[in-house]
């Protein structure tokens, strides 16, 4: 009997034994079971990369007064912020002149974009061109025309139109946008372009950077300038000029201006005009801007056609009447001369007061001058940010130079710039010290930058901006780190053995019960002998 119960024990310690090391694997099996399962639920959840259903593209026309450029835009069909992240991929310039010069005979207009629009089709893949939007945004050249030809104007745009109907674009419109427009996307081209708005985090996903402060605009046109930056708190909200811009979560008060007749050529027409006024003889007159050893001749009419200058008409006016102007390279008289074109008279109060008596708050904070702004400078070989001093120096040598010595200073050398660049840089000095109010230190806040990257600054891209807040968003399609079938099959395995293993715990603890039931009564039996 003894024997008997002496080896029950050693059985009973030997079943535990048995027991014990399946029940260890079966607990590993399921918590390891259990850590994949969460894991790569998780991974599939939170690691999922949202691609984008494509790209789309966007093309517009910046019809300016003395010249067209055909900008291609292309941004993620699926948007970030509400508004696209927009990039530039090509620009053309049309050859010619502004299509305001086509008012006599609007049929040619087609024909000066054709070789563009055909070099843009290949940068655009043919099974979007019929998805791709092409806006037309013509600019001061357009609102002179609109206000002395209104029916050339139109004819001009219907040209357009009736062109593009032809083309494999979603063709919308060629409309005259206003100078303040022009002002406002401008500004918007600069500080998208500057990283103003937005910025990519740690994540590589897009915020608004904190703290950053925005950059005035500076543009300067054929027929039009404009100025354009965010006002400060003490200004006249209630004035025309000030326009709530809302962009990236974000409202801006800016002040922008555009001032008609006081872009680069429509302002030296009015210097020309001015000097025949001042001269007794209307047929030949000495230009203190225009190189020493340099003349060309003008019709009355290339002079007085415009309606910048109508109205200073000499009596005796014949369009046809040649004039000629001779270059004397006088910097001194040159400067003098040009103050002469604007209007400081006006003005009540200089200290929020711009040309011909205009309100304006003071300026402040960095500005980028582009346009013809950056290609003066750059012909005085300057570039970024310079002191006063320094482009005083720079333009005062400049127009102490001989015809011939200028195609040894400008890198690209074409005649009708060349001779008049000594007085774009005087009317930028008077413009910006007279006019817009800079002082020498406010100046060297001045940044003359014709591009960002591989983007050019103008309010074409602005404009494209704009308009990508009225394209829907398409839905986005989702890649998943893990491919569906590999995800299911490794969740159904590890699931299964998720469940053996509790399947086999639950045996287990039945077994357990019944040994534990075993050993009582064996106990039981002892206590009884």
């Amino acid at each position: 009997m003894f024997a008997v119960l002496t080896r029950q024990p050693c059985e009973q310690a030997g079943l535990k034994a048995l027991y014990r090391t399946p029940a260890i694997i079966g607990l590993v099996v399921l918590v390891v079971s259990v850590v994949v399962l969460v894991s790569i639920t998780l991974i599939q959840i939170h690691k999922q990369e949202v691609l984008p259903p494509g790209l789309k593209y966007g093309i517009v026309l910046d019809a300016g007064s003395s010249r067209t450029t055909v900008y291609v835009y292309q941004w993620p069909a699926e948007k970030e912020n509400n508004t696209g992240v927009v990039s530039q991929i090509f620009k053309c310039s049309v050859k010619g002149s502004g299509i305001s010069s086509y008012g006599k005979n609007p049929q040619d207009v087609p024909k000066a974009f054709e070789e563009c629009m055909q070099k843009v089709k290949g940068q655009i893949p043919t099974h979007l061109h019929g998805s791709t939007r092409v806006h037309l945004g013509a600019t001061a050249g357009m609102r002179l025309l609109r206000l002395q030809n209104e029916t050339a104007a139109n004819e001009v745009l219907a040209s357009i139109q009736s062109y593009f109907k032809s083309q494999p674009f979603d063709f919308r419109g060629a409309q005259i946008i206003s100078g303040q427009e022009e002002g406002v996307y401008g500004w918007i081209t600069a500080n998208y372009l500057m990283g103003n708005f937005l910025e990519k985090n740690l994540w590589h996903m897009w915020v608004h950077p904190h703290g950053v402060e925005t950059t005035g605009a500076l543009d300067l046109g054929g027929a039009s300038t404009q100025i354009s930056f965010v006002a400060g708190e003490n200004v006249e909200l209630n004035t025309s000029d000030i326009t709530r811009v809302s962009l990236y979560g974000y409202t801006y008060a800016l002040y922008t201006h555009s001032f008609q007749c006081y872009g680069r050529n429509e302002a030296e027409k009015r210097f020309l005009a001015m000097l025949l006024q001042n001269s007794t003889t209307k047929t030949y007159l000495s230009n203190p801007c225009y190189p020493r050893d340099y003349s060309t001749n003008f019709t009355m009419g290339h002079v007085f056609d415009s309606l910048c200058t109508v109205s200073h008409r000499p009596a005796s006016y014949n369009p046809d009447d040649i004039i000629t102007f001779e270059g004397t390279g006088n910097p001194l008289l040159c400067r003098e001369k040009v103050a002469s074109t604007f209007d400081f008279k006006t003005c009540h109060d200089p200290d929020t007061c711009s040309s011909g008596g205009v309100y304006q708050p003071k300026v402040k904070g960095p500005f980028v001058a582009f346009a013809g702004f950056y290609y003066t400078a750059s012909a005085l070989n300057l570039s970024g940010s310079f002191s006063l001093d320094t482009f005083n120096s720079k333009t005062w040598n400049f127009c102490s130079q001989n015809w011939s010595q200028l195609p040894l200073l400008l890198p690209k050398f074409d005649e009708v710039y060349a001779r008049s660049y000594c007085f774009s840089a005087n009317y930028i000095y008077h413009l910006f010290v007279n006019g817009y109010k800079f002082t020498e230190d406010t100046w060297s806040q001045i940044h003359f930058e014709k591009e960002v990257g591989n983007s050019s600054i103008a309010w074409s891209l602005g404009y494209m901006l704009n308009l990508t807040n009225q394209i829907p968003a398409e839905s986005p399609l989702i890649r998943l780190p893990i491919q569906q079938p590999v995800f299911v099959g490794t969740l159904a395995f590890f699931t299964v053995a998720a469940l053996l293993c509790l399947a086999l715990f639950v045996y287990m603890c039945f077994l357990s019960r019944k040994m534990r039931h075993s050993e009582h009564v064996f106990n039981h039996a002892v206590d009884s002998d």
